[in-house]
């Protein structure tokens, strides 16, 4: 009934076939398994299934047939050896550093973080015991320096939250393949249909599935994807502490995968139209998009990335009373924090995403209070440029 794959297939055939395990009834779209739990025929296999002797699902909390599939699918288009989903984008890094930390350990991170991320690494897990040492994310002798006996995780975003700064992925991997330390990228802005982090030397990708994988705003979910020596530990976390993706959730994730490269392909593409346009607008002090030839990794960007992504950010002339007045203004573009949806939203990140960390982080990442973030949906793009152009004229 399951017909294998046949090998080396391409990733648009991956986004619509991996994963896919038909059952008895013979249907074509993947069942949902909305289950907590499953039965067993006897005392023994229950037995076998919970101490892995014999394979079979065993409890929502850490196994279902849906998540196994979108996590199937999402590895091979990453090209990792195994995934595992999580509840959230940020229940995934905290996933991956439990599993792989313990109390006395050392991170190096990128200075450029989503906040949410930065909270957790210098705050939450320094509780803990695990330190953390932020780096500029473009200066790889930054990286090399920051190495201590205890550093056991490198992490950085690329591009980064909401300046796009670009990461040199296959040179922050030599450092830390060196140093025999973990490197983990997340690949929400591009996903791996706009780059594939593994291929340039990174051990580990998360995600935060709720983005471009979803598409459309709808749910929440997280992944970790690399080899399994790695992933095997995060499982360990995720079946005892829970951060679990639910099946619904895995099921329009694995459904929004089908149209990943079609969606960020057009959406990139009105991204570089809006980016340029907002170059030349009078309001509109700089423009960080890594599709413009002005954005100081533009060369790195075109070598490690299909296209320069679906995200565009901009400092307004006037600080933030005149930023403000340009998201007030919008009728169209959604004002909200999400990203990855295909409809198109803006945020002020001094006030929203990244509020909560200190004014001094913020500094120190760039972020001032005239920038804006737009994440470019699927509307006209003519639109778009409409909408923010009244609030700029202003």
């Amino acid at each position: 009934m399951n017909r294998p794959l046949p090998p080396e297939l391409h990733p648009d055939t991956l986004a619509v076939r991996a994963g896919t395990e038909r059952t008895q009834f013979r249907e074509h779209g993947e069942a949902m398994y909305l289950t907590s739990s499953f039965v067993f025929g006897s005392a023994a296999q229950a037995a076998a299934c919970f101490s892995g002797e014999e394979e079979g699902y065993v409890y929502a909390r850490f196994s279902n047939p849906t998540v196994t599939a979108m996590q199937t699918r999402l590895a091979a288009l990453e090209g990792g050896e195994d995934c595992v989903a999580t509840a959230s984008g940020m229940s995934a890094i905290l996933s991956l550093a439990m599993a792989t930390m313990q109390a006395g350990d050392h991170v190096v991170a990128s200075n450029g973080l989503f906040g949410a991320t930065q909270q957790l690494f210098g705050g939450i897990l320094s509780k803990f015991g695990i330190s953390t040492t932020f780096v500029p994310a473009t200066d790889l002798d930054a990286w090399r320096a920051a190495i201590t006996p205890r550093t056991r995780l490198f992490f950085t975003e690329t591009p980064s939250n909401p300046l796009t700064e670009v990461i040199d992925i296959a040179g922050v991997a030599a450092i830390a393949r060196a140093a025999g330390v973990i490197f983990a990228v997340d690949n929400c802005f591009c996903t791996p249909a706009l780059q594939r982090p593994l291929e340039l030397g990174a051990d580990v990708v998360v995600h935060s599935a709720t983005k471009y994988l979803d598409g459309q705003g709808r749910v929440l979910g997280g992944a970790v994807v690399g080899s399994k020596a790695v992933t095997d530990e995060v499982f360990k976390f995720l079946r005892t502490a829970g951060p679990t993706l639910s099946p619904f959730n895995a099921w329009v994730i694995l459904k929004g995968l089908e149209t990943l490269r079609i969606r960020m392909e057009a959406q990139s593409a009105s991204a570089l139209e809006l980016a340029r346009w907002l170059e030349a607008q009078p309001g509109v002090a700089r423009v960080y998009y890594p599709g413009l030839e002005s954005h100081p990794q533009h060369a790195l960007a075109m070598r490690q990335q299909k296209s320069g992504g679906a995200i565009v950010s901009f400092d307004v002339k006037g600080g933030r009373d005149a930023a403000w007045k340009v998201v007030d203004a919008t009728r169209l573009i959604s004002i909200t924090a999400n990203l990855g949806d295909t409809k198109s939203t803006i945020t002020h990140p001094a006030t929203t995403t990244h509020g909560r960390i200190s004014a001094e982080a913020r500094a120190t990442a760039g972020i001032g209070d005239g920038l804006l973030r737009i994440a470019v949906g699927l509307e006209d793009i003519d639109d778009l440029k409409a909408d923010l152009a009244r609030g700029l004229a202003s």
